[in-house]
């Protein structure tokens, strides 16, 4: 299925809408003619895969066409070839099985539709003399992933073995991660576990949500840790805070579905901010110069899948995401 996106996966799909009209004998071949640029066993592959919907529901791979406008997600081809590039990496630690960096923000985790190259698997290729060769051929040495504007702690594989030991702490959440996020306003309470179903929004197939039903189980223990701005009433809310979220599962824009949630969005967020922060907020953003979402994976601590060493990194905010919280401060 479409939806079971590895964790911290940035989103990079296509969503293509297509109308079936009345009268269709076949649903591949209706979507097919409507979408040129698919063909008919693409658009199959795609039924097969649960990536084709009608208003929000998963179409069957052998369902009969009904009229209407039916939504594709389209996943990211892998690149034709990976090359190597002497890209500037922060090593916090490496050896002959992992190698861990603390991740620039603006930099995507692996090649993807109109980001071939500058990527962290490009900078890793050039770095690492090997990469494991489990997984996605077009992802090596990926366990996990941040969002291309996220900054902070990653660990990548460089041997088979510790890739598999990674993806088995990661498949049962044996991994310390917390991060720290900027958001309008502060969740409430001040600290408290958010467990919620996300999964793909049925308004946008490109975004996340917190369904009723199905989507997958995920879990972020937060605390604020500061606010900014409060107002002069007591009772009134703060215009900002400075949250630290730890996470109990990886799923997709979990921090940042689940923070819009509870009210909070992270600030700068282009998917999930909706509705604009306090005038006051909103020049600090202008003048931080931050033009993404203010999320940080601070800390990332893990028993190594091959030594059997406890390893634990911990990061600070890059310049952007201080600078904003500097000048939140003289709120």
């Amino acid at each position: 299925m479409i939806d079971a996106l590895p964790p911290d996966d940035d989103s990079d799909l296509t969503v293509l809408t297509a109308r079936v009209a009345p009268g269709a004998a076949r649903l591949d071949r209706a979507l097919a003619d409507a979408l040129p640029e698919l063909s008919r066993a693409r658009i199959q592959a795609l039924l097969d895969a649960g990536a084709v919907f009608l208003n929000g529901a998963v179409v069957a791979a052998k369902a009969k066409p009904a009229p209407g406008d039916y939504e594709i997600v389209v996943p990211p081809a892998a690149p034709a070839e990976l090359r190597p590039e002497a890209l500037p990496l922060a090593v916090l630690f490496e050896d002959d099985d992992l190698i861990v960096i603390d991740k620039a923000p603006g930099m995507a985790v692996h090649p993807g539709p109109g980001c071939e190259t500058g990527t962290l698997v490009n900078a890793l290729l050039h770095h690492c003399a090997t990469l494991s060769a489990l997984g996605d051929p077009g992802r090596p040495g990926i366990v996990h992933r941040l969002d291309k504007d996220t900054s902070g702690v990653m660990v990548a594989a460089k041997s088979d073995r510790a890739h598999a030991g990674l993806a088995a702490l990661f498949a049962t959440h044996d991994i310390e991660r917390t991060y720290l996020a900027l958001t309008r306003g502060a969740p409430s309470p001040e600290k408290g576990r958010i467990e919620t179903l996300i999964g793909r929004s049925p308004h946008d197939r490109k975004k996340m949500a917190v369904l009723k039903s199905g989507g997958r189980l995920a879990v972020t223990d937060y605390v604020v840790q500061r606010v900014f701005g409060r107002p002069a009433k007591a009772s009134g809310a703060p215009l900002a805070a400075r949250v630290a979220c730890t996470l109990h599962t990886g799923r997709t824009h979990q921090i940042r579905v689940h923070m819009a949630a509870k009210g909070a969005p992270l600030l700068g967020d282009p998917a999930y901010g909706s509705g604009a922060p306090a005038a006051p907020v909103r020049a600090a953003l202008a003048q931080s110069g931050l033009a993404r979402q203010a999320l940080h994976a601070a800390v990332l601590g893990f028993v190594h899948p091959v030594t059997g060493e406890a390893l634990r990194f911990e990061t600070p905010p890059p310049a952007d995401f201080q600078a904003l919280e500097r000048l939140l401060t003289e709120l």
